[in-house]
């Protein structure tokens, strides 16, 4: 059997380097062709010793010279900068790509590897959220399949195999509600970062968490879901599952439902992807019914979790209103880990940002990379003035 050449964007975040254990129990179907990290050097070289990629690539330029010498006795090749993440994607002999890297920084690569049709493996919901019509028809026209690894959507594309034909009532997309669950406002005002980073099911990189905490995240994941999928925002609900037990559910025009139930850990879904359409044999944690016997729903209140809402109200609006909304949230989360704002004004600063920036219908790639830049410049003098 050929083994799987895979190049992780990202392999030093939470599921670079959960894709990486992956690969090293599977080793005879996989192995870590390229890696990349944006500026964590040190264990990107250790990741490197240890799996011997053909290449590895710093967004950080000022980390290659560490990198380069780090890594001299080792017939790894290194690179480093934007351009250099863009180019190694299309790199003949990868199989697939997995799109690890946080935010707006994963679009450009992302498209590269579609170009080259590589098949993508999603983790960077950012791609989608910015860009989705027009990563889906570069998608088509190129040929290159999209499989998602965010839990959620993985969920909801494990439901769908079988039923081809039969369309979609409803995906209900499943949340944690995350850590500020049962807080009240004036709990949410005092709100600090440590707390913030404290999940109470997944271990998670500090921007996804903190995105999960102010439920951002799911609302990325209701845009992303639209593009994946190909449902109307309408036919997208987000229910609150504290367990995180079921990670999403689609019913059908039957009324009938299909839920995947597991364990909270990032693996399977990245293994899945990995491997699809067949299953794996792994050794990831099983559900005990006999322990996990109270699973409860609730709706989201988006009263409190503003951010929810910012969200559905970008995807209704279209054009490039889900890129304002990502490159405030990417602003105002780097600003409160700074503790330079509170949680419950970065649901402010993005709303301020929507109003400010140039709203464009049918935007290209050249107005996603303009919009990316006029909505963070507004969301940072708007941050500066809280």
């Amino acid at each position: 059997m050929k083994k799987k050449q895979i190049a992780i964007l990202g392999s030093t975040g939470s599921i670079g380097t959960q894709a990486l254990e992956v690969i090293e129990n599977n080793p005879d179907r996989y192995e870590a062709y390229v890696l990349t990290a944006n500026n964590r050097v040190d264990e990107l070289i250790a990741q490197a010793r240890r799996f011997r990629p053909e290449a590895v690539v710093i967004a950080n330029e000022s980390c290659y010279t560490q990198l380069k010498e780090a890594l001299a006795d080792l017939p790894i090749k290194v690179y480093a900068g934007a351009d250099a993440l863009c180019q190694v994607v299309e790199d003949t002999a990868i199989d697939m790509v997995l799109t690890a890297m946080v935010g707006y920084a994963g679009l450009r690569p992302t498209m590269n590897a579609i170009r080259a049709r590589k098949p993508i493996a999603l983790a960077n919901k950012e791609t989608l959220v910015v860009a989705g019509e027009l990563i889906n028809d570069l998608a088509r026209v190129c040929g290159t399949p999209i499989l998602p690894v965010d839990s959620e959507h993985s969920a909801v594309f494990q439901c769908l195999a079988g039923e081809v034909g039969n369309p979609i009532e409803k995906v209900i997309l499943t949340a944690s509600g995350g850590p500020f669950r049962t807080c009240t406002p004036e709990q949410l005002a005092t709100v600090t970062k440590d707390q913030a980073l404290k999940h109470p099911n997944w271990d998670m990189g500090a921007k996804i968490t903190i995105d999960s905490a102010s439920m951002m995240n799911k609302g990325f994941e209701v845009i992303e879901a639209k593009w994946l999928f190909g449902v109307r925002p309408d036919q997208i609900e987000v229910v609150v599952h504290p367990q995180s037990i079921i990670h999403s559910m689609v019913q059908f025009e039957d009324g009938g439902i299909k839920a995947q139930l597991g364990m909270p850990d990032m693996r399977l879904p990245i293994q899945y992807a990995f491997s699809y359409p067949d299953r794996l044999k792994a050794d990831f944690p099983r559900v005990d019914f006999t322990l996990c016997n109270h699973l409860t729903f609730e709706r989201p209140d988006t009263t409190r979790f503003r951010n929810l809402a910012l969200a559905y109200e970008a995807l209704h609006r279209g054009g490039n209103m889900p890129c304002i909304v990502n490159a405030a949230n990417e602003i105002v989360v780097a600003a409160f880990l700074r503790d330079e704002i509170s949680f419950l004004a970065m649901s402010d600063v993005i709303e301020q940002t929507m109003a400010r920036t140039s709203f464009v219908a049918k935007p290209t790639y050249e107005d996603y990379v303009a919009t990316d830049a006029e909505a963070r410049h507004y969301a940072t003098e708007i941050v500066k003035q809280n």
